[in-house]
């Protein structure tokens, strides 16, 4: 299905962030619905170096309570949104990655 700037969507963009910023995040995405034109957010945990445990409970089990916003689109774009997103809120505890998209579309 194509973008709605035209290009097929060809990346996906994964965000995994402390439950803390997920408001700050969130409301980042949606005043920029040019490079976030939809997403979704799960729940997850995280664990490994880098990884924050906040609370005691966290730090007893050795995993941290995060959000996972996924976005497809296009590589380009989800890279400036990438580095917009480092500009407005640059935290440490943030971490992405982009992958290849091979498929993307609705079923009706």
């Amino acid at each position: 299905m194509p973008h709605p700037n035209h290009a097929p969507c060809d990346a996906m963009l994964t965000l995994a962030i402390p439950t803390a910023l997920e408001e700050d995040v969130l409301d980042f995405l949606l005043l920029h619905p040019a490079w976030a034109t939809g997403f979704s957010v799960l729940e997850a945990q995280g664990m490994g170096q880098g990884a924050p445990f906040p609370s005691s409970m966290e730090q007893v089990r050795g995993r941290g309570r995060r959000k996972l916003v996924m976005i497809a689109g296009v590589d380009a774009d989800l890279r400036l949104l990438v580095q917009a997103l480092a500009v407005a809120l640059p935290q440490p505890d943030i971490a992405y990655w982009i992958s290849p998209l091979l498929c993307h579309g609705r079923l009706a």
